[in-house]
């Protein structure tokens, strides 16, 4: 048998399609192709490595290995009368001989024999133990063979063994090559002939038709390697045979349609394995869009939540300030009425004064600041609420739609991941709406605002309560207009002292209302204001892991959809080379 099947051309598209197609596994490993797929994969390129695959089969003492030995030209294999193994042994190339017993019924046996780089050969014990416990042989090795080789000894032609492990064996549609080995036993033709008819007989009742049938003597050929006469080394290979046979086996392994077969079946599974993986990126990529338009949906809404609670904070703002003015009228025109002569007995009495400035001015009004806050902080709460409640809907809304997408197919790990996270992000939400409490959130709020009211705006106060607050504000600006007028005589007040003290209570009243005014509304803008960002935090928070899956899961995608893309260019431009070098 010649040293090599392939051509130089063919030997180096062999070893680019072996790199190639190993990127592409590596490649598809890391795209979470299902493990099935990749076995698919991995036989392809294995069945590279086992371009071309020879199993032998006969009954013991058929002379199987020196039959072997002599188509390879060296004693690769053992032989011997007595079966050494009952073990089926693959012959493959190796760095030198080596024998790795796999397990009691196969051993993996290597030599540096140059043809076996492109060959592989499957050596069986014989037939009859074949028939009892070689299951791998006609299972695993007969399947993916290119060629049987028969061996039948012309002392022993057909046994029941062979004939058994022939039926078995056919069913795989293999092209089969009849051996008659040992033909040196006879000494004239008729003998021969009447074996070589017997075979025939037996091998056409189960093909169906007469098989091709090569008469050899390994014997002979073994001894025509050794001889050192060429002449007579000729003379005995020409008895031998073997060069029929050798032609037959080396146009079986050179058919072009055979070869193109064995080249392009890996590049088919791994076409298809891309192809598999597009379609199932494709999937994600159209199930993330749907992530995006909901996450987009709630940025949408949060953001409408943040206009709405800016536009809807100052016209309420505005109400708490409006008792500030009809305040600060009412004190305006209490000066007006009480700062008179005619009320010089009562102005003298500054306790008098004080309470008539309570009860005309300040009536009601401490139960209407704190009234005008509450609603401020009940309108907060329920907006909070309110947004939590669309933010849930959104999210079950999604989850809904994962669940029918998944309902009956069987997903992958980032399908799983996405359905947890909708899970988690969800749960958060309904506990969050499911716990909101209507008295402790607003009662919380409450105390805050007051809090930050007292810090920012009335430091000096010591009450409790908004109301009592502002009245405590309002009252210092108005307690001391009766001070000076207990001096002097009754001319000097009505003429002089009188207007002067009303003008000066009037605009020192207006003054610091104007003062009062200012600062708590912006204390309750800010902490309002702060309080509505906290809100809008919380939200956007929790709904953050949602948001950074579908970044990675974008960039995923992207990066997947990029690698994708070369492993098909990789792909076509090896399967033009494949022809190239198959013409």
């Amino acid at each position: 048998m010649r040293q090599s099947i392939l051509t130089d051309q063919q030997a180096e598209f062999l070893r680019e399609e072996k790199e190639t197609l190993a990127k592409i596994q590596h490649a598809l490993t890391n795209l979470e192709l299902s493990k099935e797929s990749l076995q698919s994969l991995q036989k392809a390129i294995l069945q590279l490595d086992e371009l071309f695959l020879i199993v032998v089969a006969g009954e013991f003492n058929a002379g199987k290995s020196a039959l072997l030995n002599a188509l390879l030209g060296e004693k690769a294999l053992l032989e011997g009368a007595t079966p050494t193994t009952s073990r089926v042994t693959l012959v493959k190339w190796g760095q030198q001989p080596a024998e790795q017993i796999v397990d009691e019924a196969f051993a993996i046996y290597t030599y540096p024999l140059p043809i076996l780089k492109e060959l592989n050969i499957v050596d069986t014990p014989g037939t009859n133990a074949v028939i009892r416990k070689h299951e791998r042989l006609t299972d695993e090795f007969v399947p993916r063979s290119d060629l049987v080789l028969f061996i039948t000894s012309a002392d022993r032609p057909m046994t029941e063994s062979e004939r058994q492990f022939l039926e078995r064996i056919l069913n795989w549609g293999k092209k089969v090559v009849f051996i008659l080995n040992k033909i040196d036993i006879f000494d004239d033709s008729a003998s021969l002939g009447e074996v070589q008819a017997f075979v025939i007989k037996h091998a056409s009742a189960l093909l169906g038709d007469a098989p091709d049938l090569f008469p050899v003597s390994a014997k002979l050929a073994q001894r025509a390697q050794e001889e050192p006469d060429p002449v007579k080394g000729d003379e005995l290979r020409a008895a031998s045979q073997l060069d029929a046979l050798e032609s037959d086996i080396n146009a079986t392994l050179d058919d072009l349609t055979r070869l193109r077969l064995k080249f392009t079946n890996p590049l088919g599974v791994a076409k298809k394995l891309i192809a598999q993986t597009a379609e199932t990126i494709q999937s994600q990529s159209d199930i993330l869009k749907e992530d995006k338009d909901t996450v987009a949906a709630l940025d949408t809404a949060i953001t409408a939540y943040e206009r709405e609670l800016e536009s809807e904070l100052a016209p309420r703002l505005a109400e708490g300030e409006n008792i500030l003015y009809k305040i600060e009228n009412r004190g305006v025109d209490f000066f007006d009425n009480k700062l008179r002569l005619t009320n010089i007995q009562e102005l003298v009495r500054g306790d008098k004064v004080r309470a008539q400035f309570e009860k005309e001015v300040l009536v009601e009004m401490p139960q209407q600041i704190e009234d005008q806050v509450q609603r401020l902080i009940d309108w907060l709460v329920q907006k909070d609420l309110h947004e939590w409640q669309q933010v849930m809907s959104y999210l079950q809304r999604r989850q809904a739609q994962v669940s029918d997408h998944l309902v009956g197919e069987s997903y992958g790990p980032q399908e799983t991941r996405r359905r947890e996270l909708i899970d988690t992000v969800g749960k958060t939400v309904q506990t969050i709406v499911e716990t909101y409490d209507h008295q402790r959130e607003p009662s919380k709020l409450a105390t805050d605002v007051e809090a930050a009211v007292a810090q920012m705006a009335l430091l000096e106060a010591g009450a409790v309560g908004l109301g009592a607050l502002v009245t405590f504000a309002v009252l210092s600006s108005a307690v001391d207009i009766t001070g000076t007028l207990a001096a002097g005589t009754m001319a000097i007040l009505g003429f002089f002292v009188i207007p002067f003290k009303r003008k000066q209570a009037k605009d020192d009243f207006k003054e610091k209302m104007t003062t009062l005014r200012s600062k708590l509304i912006n204390s309750l803008t800010t902490q309002f204001g702060n309080e509505s960002e906290s809100a809008i935090d919380r939200i956007k928070n929790g709904v953050a892991p949602y948001t950074r899956y579908i970044t990675s899961e974008r960039e995923r995608i992207e990066k997947s959809e990029a690698t994708l893309t070369e492993l098909q260019q990789s792909l076509s431009t090896l399967r033009a080379r494949s022809e190239a070098v198959l013409k």
